[in-house]
């Protein structure tokens, strides 16, 4: 699609917002959008922070259309840009991609495009930039700027780290002429700053919107039978909804997805050790399919922009609450209600210190990832609202309570756990200095609550001073008990075996000049939104127009399957829902509907009001 042509009386402004409605179908820019294109099409550098499903890649693709050659993607996301591409081009854009997937003669036919200015977008991995006739193409052709998505690859520590972003620093000293707009979903200051610094965006211009996702409820609870509370929560609440299930190890994603489809419920595995072909055709099928889910390593989700996975559930504790915040939104993309569940327990954090202690990198390094836990492990036990907590961290204020996370809904109670903080340990002081031993946290449980089984029998535990005070706790007590121990810092793990001990803070509490507040979980309440059956028909549609959303998604599914695209490539169900809603009898009425330009409705306007007839 050529871009629009200039008359001298128009400004970049209505150029921009031009492209908006003839293109993607929209009336107006979102919040921030309009201000970051309108710099980028002045030819000016950007570092854009949005959430996930706030519309970043508008910010990119409009200045692409608007501004003279190609707008170059630069994306680690191989294995998406054919989806990508094909989007764009339902839209009418012309788009393209170069990556290694490619034969030789579609390669070449790209690259003629390109270099004839028959191109609006080009896709390509960081990695083909360090190839010389990549370099040499983008030289002999006319690059309108460059997009770094998935801005936050470059952070050397972060948790999607990919060496070849570190070398997308020297594209202002090859091209100094053409803008530059690095874009991601999430990133505290500091990791602001060493994307600025890698990247050699330091004099850019800095947007940063809310990371505020209101339809997503927040919800943490005590791991006791992973398993079962997971397929409990999606019995509930999520049946026949597509999501994504985290786990951290590859044997557990099997493991689960194994699990789930024996009960019903349709799922993949998806983890970097499954053959190449197998992973590819699991992400596939999520892309195409309604209602699968993945069980998933967090080698998953990036980039993925799927707008109805209704829930992401974590059955492992995230090593930090970027990673956190970075997988939650994946879900609700369309702006609909959707569930963020976390299961976690005490050897979820167990784990994680002993990771921490072995990891590669210097003390430094060590001490970040530390720090990284001890956050996430505040927003798991935090009394207060989990969403301000979410924000804060982010360095962005938030109202006192959301109302739509679990400690709004249900508060739960703190209580002085002073004296059973003490009881801890006491009896990790004991075994230390009476035995010269080291126990992890349920050895020591079961010291506190008296129970004779071989290990204590073994050790001759039973003549410990401390064996058996702990009767006023059951034992799920006393592992949350230990569990925001460590959280706050007053107990620690070693390394090698994963004992307890003490940390410098413990000595304030042993000598009763330290209170220790700990959070007491909630019976569990029923879910805060209507069961899955209840939410069949979409959100703000009357009963009886569920029937025409049915017969739009059922022509949806039947077209998309045809062309071999994703559904909401053809259409979102926000935009099928305001069709069904207005029920428009012209082309002229059905063009009005948000999401449908030029191109689709030539495209698909007259089988739209054929089903709508029919209807």
């Amino acid at each position: 699609m050529a871009p629009p042509t200039p008359t001298g009386t128009e400004t970049t402004e209505t150029e921009a917002l031009r492209a908006l409605r003839r293109v993607f179908g929209y009336e107006t820019f979102r919040d921030g959008q309009q201000e970051i294109i309108e710099h980028v099409v002045a030819g000016g550098d950007a570092l854009v922070l949005m959430p996930t499903g706030g519309g970043k890649s508008l910010c990119y693709q409009i200045p692409s259309l608007v501004r003279p050659g190609t707008g170059v993607v630069v994306s680690p996301l191989i294995a998406l840009m054919q989806d990508q591409v094909d989007a764009l081009r339902a839209l009418g854009v012309r788009a393209g991609f170069l990556n290694s997937t490619q034969d030789l003669d579609e390669r070449r036919l790209v690259e003629a495009e390109f270099l004839a200015g028959e191109l609006d977008l080009l896709y390509l991995a960081p990695e083909r930039l360090r190839v010389a006739a990549t370099v040499d193409l983008l030289d002999r052709g006319k690059v309108a700027l460059f997009a770094i998505d998935e801005a936050h690859c470059v952070a050397q520590w972060g948790h999607d780290f990919r060496p070849d972003y570190l070398t997308l620093s020297g594209l202002h000293e090859r091209w100094p002429d053409v803008p530059r707009i690095a874009l991601t979903a999430t990133a505290t200051e500091a990791t602001r700053e060493e994307i600025a610094t890698r990247l050699n965006l330091g004099g850019a211009r800095r947007f940063v919107a809310s990371f505020d996702r209101p339809n997503i409820q927040y919800r943490i609870e005590p791991k006791t039978d992973a398993k079962r509370q997971l397929l409990r929560f999606l019995r509930e609440e999520h049946a026949g909804d597509a999501g994504i299930v985290y786990c951290l190890s590859r044997s557990s994603t099997e493991k689960y997805a194994a699990f789930l489809t024996e009960n019903g419920v349709e799922a993949v595995p998806y983890h970097a050790g499954l053959d190449p072909q197998a992973r590819a055709a699991h992400q596939s099928r999520f892309l195409r399919e309604d209602g699968l889910v993945v069980v998933a390593t967090i080698a998953f989700g990036m980039g993925i922009d799927k707008p109805d996975v209704r829930f992401v559930a974590h059955l492992d504790l995230p090593k930090s609450v970027e990673g956190y915040y970075q997988e939650t939104g994946r879900a609700g993309r369309d702006g609909l209600p959707s569930t963020a569940w976390l299961a976690y327990g005490l050897n979820d954090v167990v784990n994680l210190r002993k990771m921490i202690d072995s990891s590669e990198g210097d003390a430094e390094h060590r001490r970040r990832l530390g720090r990284h836990l001890d956050a996430m492990l505040a927003l798991c036990e935090t009394v207060e609202c989990r969403r301000s907590q979410l924000l804060n961290y982010f360095g962005q204020s938030a109202a006192e309570r959301c109302g739509n996370c679990d400690t709004c809904l249900n508060p739960p109670e703190t209580w002085d756990g002073t004296v059973p903080a003490q009881k801890v340990l006491s009896t990790i002081v004991r075994l230390d200095r009476e035995r010269r031993q080291k126990f992890g946290a349920g050895h020591i449980v079961d010291i506190l609550l008296g129970k004779k089984n071989a290990k204590v029998v073994q050790f001759d535990h039973e003549s410990l001073s401390v064996f058996g005070i702990g009767s006023e706790l059951r034992e799920a007590e006393w592992r949350a008990v230990v569990r925001q121990l460590l959280a706050q810092g007053l107990a620690t793990v070693e390394s090698t075996y994963g004992s307890l001990v003490l940390t410098p803070a413990s000595a304030e509490v042993l000598r009763g000049d330290r209170k220790v507040m700990l959070r007491r979980q909630p019976e569990r309440a029923a879910p805060a939104r209507s069961s899955a059956k209840e939410r069949r028909a979409p959100v703000e549609l009357p009963a009886e127009l569920a029937p025409v959303f049915e017969l739009l998604r059922a022509w949806r599914g039947a077209t998309a399957k045809e062309q071999g695209v994703p559904a909401y490539v053809i259409f979102h169900d926000a935009t099928l829902r305001e069709i069904a809603t207005v029920r428009p009898s012209s082309l002229a009425e059905l063009g009005a509907i948000s999401g449908i330009g030029e191109n689709k409705l030539a495209k698909y306007g007259e089988q739209v009001l054929a089903v709508l007839a029919d209807a």
